[in-house]
């Protein structure tokens, strides 16, 4: 599988209560979250997101509570991949639990820029800076998560597993 999208870009320590701030956990419902995903880092976020866009931040992304709340509203704003340094385990088990693409390539961060256009393949693990022309290469993910990631999450994964 491949994403490609344009960069929302961010730094080191973005926490869950910024990703998805806890005044508005009000609701689980993705369409809610998806309108305050963001808001109080970036307040423009909810408006520019389009469909297949990529997120790119630093080190330790998604610190914080463990609110499955936060690959969520990530996930129903439209972005199709999460690139980070690294990620808080917690987030990166949430991610994969809800279907979202994540990768880690602490290379890439410095390289991509808030704007470029980035393509990403799940397979091999590459990402490439399509505006600079520059490649990285992330862990591709076993074939086991790229399952759960196929199936939209680890309900869906489970769901076929029930009907295979």
């Amino acid at each position: 599988m491949r994403v490609s999208g344009k960069v929302f870009k961010y730094g080191d320590n973005i926490d869950t209560d910024v990703i998805i701030p806890a005044r508005h956990l009000t609701s689980a419902d993705p369409a809610h979250l998806k309108e305050h995903c963001m808001e109080d880092i970036d307040a423009s976020f909810k408006d520019r997101v389009q469909p297949g866009d990529i997120m790119v931040a630093g080190k330790n992304f998604g610190c914080g509570s463990s609110r499955e709340h936060a690959p969520v509203a990530i996930k129903a704003s439209g972005i199709s991949l999460v690139i980070a340094s690294d990620f808080a385990r917690i987030f990166y088990r949430n991610a994969i639990n809800v279907g979202l693409p994540i990768l880690e390539c602490p290379e890439a961060i410095s390289k991509i820029n808030e704007g470029d256009t980035v393509e990403a393949d799940f397979d091999t693990g590459v990402i490439t800076d399509v505006t600079t022309g520059e490649s990285f290469n992330a862990k591709a993910f076993p074939e086991f998560i790229k399952n759960i990631m196929a199936c939209g999450g680890l309900v869906g994964y489970t769901g076929s597993e029930l009907k295979a």
